[in-house]
């Protein structure tokens, strides 16, 4: 069977995951979950214990969850090399590196600014507090990316691999959440514009909307989260 991304909406960083199988080329089929509703509800745990997106159905039909361990399981099928490098390379350990510092400290910048947006209760001071400091660490991360990238085109190299989908999944929330102009970063900003442009991040942005795009043939089909939990989540 190929294997089932399971996909967040509004603005999930998963749309980065999208695009990058699009990237790759090889069958896949999307499972499109709601972030503010069906992904907090009990049965999701089944599918992920900790209700977050994203989540890989393999093509064995194990779950994995994490971003790092699906984009792994992606570049371990990646016989072509379109979205990665040969492990022992040189630009592999740079790819990686990238990836890890987006997954982490660069996404998780943004946590107290969707904390203070997604609060059940209204607090507005503690919302400003929150905002603020999401604010403050949003920047210092940037600052640190900005610094780390150098002349290519992309993050790594002349084409798009999987730490772009990684960055183009979380980048966009610097606007979400008007922290500050995209331009203050030029680097940054620049691969950003490149990778909106990209015709596999318009398809995973529309997917991302509810519309049914024209890809490049790659995509199978959306699979109903309900389904997958009963075929593929742990009783």
């Amino acid at each position: 069977m190929e294997p089932i991304l399971i996909y967040g909406f509004p603005a999930g960083s998963s749309m980065g995951l999208v695009a990058a199988l699009e990237w790759l080329g090889k069958p896949y089929r999307l499972c499109r979950v709601d972030m503010l509703g069906e992904m907090r509800d009990a049965s999701y745990a089944r599918l992920n214990a900790r209700h977050e997106t994203p989540a890989l159905i393999t093509d064995d039909g194990r779950a994995i969850t994490e971003t790092m361990a699906i984009a792994h399981w992606f570049a371990a099928r990646d016989t072509e090399r379109r979205i990665s490098f040969d492990p022992q390379s040189v630009e592999a350990d740079r790819m990686i590196q990238l990836m890890a510092y987006i997954n982490t400290g660069f996404t998780g910048a943004f946590s107290p600014l969707w904390s203070a947006l997604e609060m059940e209760e209204p607090d507005p001071v503690l919302q400003q507090s929150l905002r603020t400091w999401g604010r403050e660490a949003v920047i210092e991360r940037h600052d640190k990316l900005e610094a780390m990238l150098g002349a290519t085109l992309y993050l790594v190299g002349e084409s798009p691999t999987l730490a772009d989908g990684l960055l183009i999944g979380v980048a966009r929330w610097l606007d979400y959440h008007d922290v500050a102009p995209a331009g203050r970063w030029p680097r940054i900003e620049a691969i950003r514009r490149r990778l909106e442009a990209d015709p596999a991040v318009h398809f995973a942005t529309a997917l991302e909307s509810g519309e049914i795009p024209t890809g490049s043939g790659a995509f199978k089909g959306h699979v109903p989260l309900a389904e997958v939990i009963d075929r593929f989540g742990r009783a």
